[in-house]
């Protein structure tokens, strides 16, 4: 089907996928080209397919621009990582890679995934190639194409989450583009016989309109933010079996400042499926974006935009007719956590596992933490699997009865925090990667968090709220990553120094926050956050969240709970 846009003048990143020869453009020059440290224009659009982006120093930029020299490029790779699902083996390699070819640290993301920062050109081949050997690769780990598959990180019912692991792969695989560009371009693997571009069955030419993402959620645990990506899928079982999902559509974080047009957006659940049919209709939803997504606006090109556009109802019948069924209505289901579960947990095998705090995803010894050093001797006599989740941490899984104090020994000795010794507040938030090396970064994120919670954990003592549940999430530009439109204290970075607050998202990630007060330096901040929490210790209702107070005593307005989950 031909694709229906808005506007018919395709954007130029549509003429670059199209004339791309199935993602390989000129990309191989690119990475021979010594002249500069980055790739050409177009090919720095297409690398993103192969999961890579090419960033610079921002904090040099403009010592190098007086320098006449270009900027501090390098390249940052994202793995692709069905569920967040490793082994201490793999993660031995990207440690390895961290210090060889990176910036001498790991990055845990929101996409339950690694991140591998600060490679420069000549070494990306050597990388990819080196990751390929431990059986891991960052092909459509971004780009307008499915990303990496988010999937509930909290096993406790191991049959239950092994089923839903399973098909978190079976879905990456599946919705995975078919072109071999990633295997020549970058692990040095011949082109075809007769060289043909590989037909896409469900990308097309010009793949998808914007960037995808799916996760499967397995309630009571909303760990993947269930209603902020595209597709998503909740796990309805019966104890440790797999029944099906509810399927979910339309969800998104990303805006623009100064453009209302753009906006955060919950999935609508729409309907219930046999676990046989996910792929089908994993595939049919991709489909029908890739045909009526909006090509020629990129900011107006996400699911969420071509659902609001056209409505549920349009979609659900697109979809049904595709199908060539209608999908029964979704079966109840209820979530009660949206973050991880710290400390020591057993699984319903009797085996034990630890989730570590890893504070905005950043693994590396630093502040007399050596938390890098002491994971990286944990891998050398852990031999079960590793979980990242999709808040940032580390779920150490499969440990048996006989290495728990050794596990516990090793991380003290190396200054790694109790998980359970972190504040409510500090063990939750989330943080974008920001400055220096994101793009679109107006304003800190990372760096920030540390001294931003202990300043919010400070104001909470002093109304006597220390200890009070409370999410916080904060990103340097209004694209979303750390999914800060979900948290009860969203902070959006407007330019250095500034931020939209926003406030009022609930407790397990289905409402949306509102906005409170617009470009606040970090004093303003401070004594909006101390005014509102002497409101919230003095006028709370019994066990009341901030979230729920800020919408009760009406602070902001803004979108109610999701109606299916508030029901359920």
């Amino acid at each position: 089907m031909t694709a229906t846009n808005h506007n018919p003048t395709p954007s130029p990143v549509e003429a670059i996928k199209k004339s791309s020869q199935g993602l390989r453009g000129t990309l191989a020059e690119s990475l021979a080209d010594a002249h500069t440290a980055g790739v050409r224009e177009d090919d720095g659009q297409l690398i993103k397919l192969h999961g890579i982006y090419q960033q610079d120093d921002r904090e040099l930029r403009e010592q190098r621009r007086q320098r006449k020299l270009e900027p501090a490029i390098s390249f940052m790779i994202r793995v692709r990582l069905p569920g967040g699902v490793c082994t201490p083996m793999q993660w031995q390699a990207m440690d390895a890679l961290a210090d060889r070819y990176g910036n001498g640290t790991l990055k845990l993301t929101t996409r339950q995934t690694f991140e591998l920062q600060g490679v420069i050109k000549e070494e990306l081949a050597a990388t990819l190639q080196a990751m390929d050997r431990a059986l891991l690769d960052s092909i459509a780990a971004c780009g307008d194409v499915n990303r990496n598959v988010l999937c509930s990180a909290q096993p406790e019912h191991s049959r239950l989450h092994a089923q839903v692991h399973r098909c978190s792969v079976d879905l990456s695989e599946h919705l995975l583009p078919k072109t071999r560009a990633y295997h020549e371009i970058f692990l040095g693997r011949e082109r075809v016989a007769g060289g043909e571009v590989e037909a896409e069955p469900i990308y097309g030419e010009t793949y998808l309109p914007r960037k995808f993402k799916t996760v499967i959620a397995v309630p009571p645990y909303n760990d993947v933010d269930l209603y902020a990506h595209d597709l998503g899928f909740i796990a309805i079982a019966d104890g440790d079996e797999l029944h099906g999902f509810n399927l979910a559509v339309g969800g998104g974080m990303g805006t623009s400042h100064g453009e209302p047009a753009t906006f955060p957006r919950l999935a609508d659940v729409i309907g219930f499926l046999k676990p046989d049919q996910l792929l089908q209709v994993a595939t049919t939803v991709v489909e029908i974006q890739r045909d009526f997504g909006d090509r020629s606006n990129r900011k107006h090109a996400r699911l969420k935009y071509t659902i609001a556009d056209r409505g549920v109802e349009w979609f659900t019948s697109e979809l049904s007719k595709r199908l060539g069924y209608a999908l029964p209505p979704p079966k109840p289901f209820v979530f009660l956590h949206q973050g991880d579960r710290f400390g020591w947990q057993r699984d319903s095998a009797g085996r034990w596992q630890l989730t570590v705090r890893i504070e905005g995803g950043r693994v590396q010894d630093a502040d007399g933490i050596n938390l890098r050093s002491g994971l990286g001797e944990l891998m050398q006599i852990h031999t079960g699997r590793l979980r990242i989740t999709p808040n940032q941490n580390l779920v150490i899984a499969d440990i048996a009865d006989t290495q728990r104090d050794q596990v516990d020994q090793l991380l003290k000795r190396h200054g790694v925090l109790d998980p359970l010794a972190w504040s409510p507040l500090r063990r939750d938030a989330l943080a974008c990667v920001a400055l220096p090396l994101c793009p679109l970064a107006m304003a800190e994120g990372e760096r920030w968090l540390p001294q931003l919670g202990q300043a919010v954990d400070a104001l909470l003592a002093k109304h006597g709220l220390a200890n009070q549940p409370l999410s916080l999430r904060i990103t340097g530009c209004p694209n979303g990553c750390a999914r800060p439109y979900l948290a009860e204290i969203g902070l959006i970075g407007k330019a250095p120094g500034l931020y939209n607050l926003l406030l009022g998202g609930d407790r397990v990630g289905q409402r949306l926050n509102a906005l409170y007060r617009e470009s606040v330096d970090e004093a303003t901040l401070m004594a909006e956050l101390d005014q509102l929490f002497a409101r919230w210790a003095g006028e709370r209702q019994p066990e009341e969240s901030f979230g729920d107070f800020v919408r009760r005593v009406d602070l902001v307005s803004g979108t109610s709970p999701h109606p299916l989950s508030e029901a359920a």
